[in-house]
């Protein structure tokens, strides 16, 4: 056993008393925050719009690459939280598979996208509000390319009535004209 000259210092004890003292901070932080309850934004008027469109949709794709057709299924999950998509069908003769996520982000107050397609292994995370009086939801946002690049996207959807919408999407290029990319008329099937 060493034993120590009072004043001198053992680098190495005051290392390992140190780093236990941080772990039992960390530990007993942990232990605290596991011990609450988890917190959540209230549901309010905002999500109220995903539950109107639960449901089955027919889709007519219109688009500089042709016409085409296809279908889209929403649900509301998470509690509630989400609005969750899936669209199926062809575009411009090739087979055509997306997802998209839409939830209503409190602290922000805006709608948060994020879509994922068959064409590209990027997402496009957009923001952006809906208008009460012109029933129009209206995302901006970044579009993965095929090239690898971006481009700046807006995704406006018109909810005429309970059965039928129009989505379209506008794409910007680095010179700032607007594109209309597609334009999508929805109609909700019976049930």
């Amino acid at each position: 056993m060493r034993f120590m000259k009072l004043g001198q210092s053992n680098k190495g004890a005051m290392h390992k008393s140190l780093s236990v003292a941080m772990a039992l901070i960390l530990f007993v932080a942990a232990a605290g925050l596991a011990a609450q309850p988890p917190t959540s934004d209230k549901l309010g008027e905002a999500h109220k719009l995903f539950s109107d469109s639960e449901g089955t949709w027919d889709a007519t794709i219109k688009s500089p690459l042709g016409d085409s057709k296809g279908m889209l299924t929403c649900q509301v999950g998470l509690l509630g939280r989400w609005h969750l998509e899936q669209v199926t069908g062809d575009f411009a003769g090739v087979p055509f598979e997306g997802r998209n996520a839409i939830s209503y982000d409190p602290g922000k107050k805006k709608y948060i996208s994020v879509w994922i397609d068959s064409v590209s292994s990027s997402p496009t995370i957009s923001e952006g509000t809906y208008d009460k009086t012109t029933k129009t939801m209206t995302l901006v946002g970044s579009m993965p390319l095929p090239n690898g690049k971006s481009m700046k996207s807006t995704q406006i959807i018109v909810f005429n009535d309970a059965n039928s919408k129009i989505y379209t999407l506008i794409g910007t290029d680095k010179g700032g004209k607007d594109l209309e990319m597609m334009k999508v008329t929805y109609k909700r099937r019976a049930k």
